[in-house]
């Protein structure tokens, strides 16, 4: 039989591929007419390269990416630097390889690959709703809107914030509401002055904001994104958003991050949801991975990079003699990690981007007090 893997993103072709690689037949059941991704631009550090080059794509992916010199913290009112660390060579031999890159940079080379593996059939326009288990413990059955039923031994939840399968699986309702909204733009590199154009991720912290950017698609763009914790209270996804807007919630601002800011043509809003770690993403044969398992704030640049680690572990574990028991070795295996990733995430939104007055100052002075040793040494259980 098949494994059917709900969510055509990142984590769900990851988790397919990773699979077939093993030897499983799979189908990807996505809800939308073709394979894409919302968004821009995405950090992948070292633990998203390794899994990548264990699906057998890290290279194509290398291969797009945009291999930055360093990562830096800058003050975003004074614009001075508050931290810096370079991703060089000490860097990359004791972690691996750190990049940007536009989403579909990664996914691209993952749904080729899937598509030219045999083993993976991949389905659009097949938005599931529910699962229903068979009696007899032996398969599954994913129910489309359409009213059709794919069965298979096992169905992999990866559909996302509000995953279909995590509300009939784990059932907390909808996701949290951070209260940060983040706005996102592309500009052509072309329309970058030369004086602020550098190959380094560069976040401005500033009281309750933070602006961030870096070049993307092999040089060709830059993404920025720039989050306010302003108190949102609904869901908001990829909402256009006048310039006049945005900037009203980023003062005072340094010369650098406002000239940045004035770049931008075209905004987009997204306000930032997570949820709080669970450990029950298995039902028997049904199991949930990425986002759907454990969604995560932005701000440890971690969100694609463990629903990679997921597909791999997954991939690994899975035995079709045992479904229940692997699913369930998977879970014991990962639940723990990443919960770890999502309480330091949202405790970066807090404490390093976005304070202010005292609070401030005790960052920049417990960075300052920090050796490019000792950064290594807080990266490792992350990167290492």
């Amino acid at each position: 039989m098949t494994v059917l893997v709900v969510g055509g993103g990142i984590g769900g072709l990851a988790t397919a591929l990773g699979l077939a690689r093993a030897g499983h037949r799979v189908t990807v059941l996505e809800a939308a007419p073709a394979f894409e991704e919302i968004g821009a631009g995405i950090q992948v550090g070292p633990n998203g390269f390794r899994a990548l080059d264990a699906l057998g794509v890290g290279a194509e992916v290398r291969a797009r990416a945009v291999h930055v010199d360093g990562l830096r913290l800058r003050c975003g009112v004074s614009g001075r630097q508050i931290a810096g660390l370079a991703v060089d060579e000490e860097f990359r031999r004791r972690f691996g390889t750190y990049a940007v890159v536009h989403r579909n940079d990664v996914l691209a080379p993952l749904i080729e690959a899937c598509r030219n593996h045999e083993r993976v059939e991949l389905r659009v326009d097949s938005a599931v709703e529910a699962y229903a288990q068979d009696g007899d413990g032996d398969g599954v059955a994913a129910k489309l809107r359409s009213g059709e039923l794919v069965r298979g031994e096992a169905l992999v939840g990866a559909d996302g914030l509000r995953s279909a399968v995590r509300r009939q699986l784990v059932g907390d309702g909808e996701p949290r509401v951070s209260g940060h909204t983040a706005f996102r733009a592309v500009i052509p590199a072309q329309n970058v002055p030369r004086s602020l154009k550098e190959n380094v991720v560069t976040l401005w912290a500033g009281p309750r904001y933070h602006v961030v950017w870096y070049v993307i698609a092999g040089g060709r763009y830059v993404n920025l994104v720039a989050t306010t914790d302003n108190g949102a209270t609904e869901p908001v996804t990829a909402k256009p958003t006048e310039h006049t807007e945005v900037l009203r919630h980023f003062a005072p601002l340094c010369d650098d991050a406002a000239r940045v800011m004035a770049l931008a043509r075209e905004w987009r809003a997204w306000v930032l949801c997570d949820r709080e770690p669970v450990t029950t993403w298995q039902d028997s044969r049904v199991v949930l991975l990425g986002d759907a398992a454990h969604p995560v704030l932005q701000y440890a640049a971690q969100g694609a990079c463990q629903a990679l680690e997921d597909a791999v572990c997954l991939s690994e574990v899975f035995d079709s003699r045992d479904v229940a028991g692997s699913c369930a070795r998977y879970v014991a295996l990962r639940s723990e990690r990443t919960a770890r990733v999502h309480h330091v995430s949202r405790r970066m939104g807090r404490e390093v981007y976005h304070p202010a007055g005292e609070a401030a100052e005790a960052r920049n002075a417990l960075f300052a007090s920090w050796t490019t040793a000792d950064l290594h040494e807080r990266l490792e259980w992350l990167y290492g």
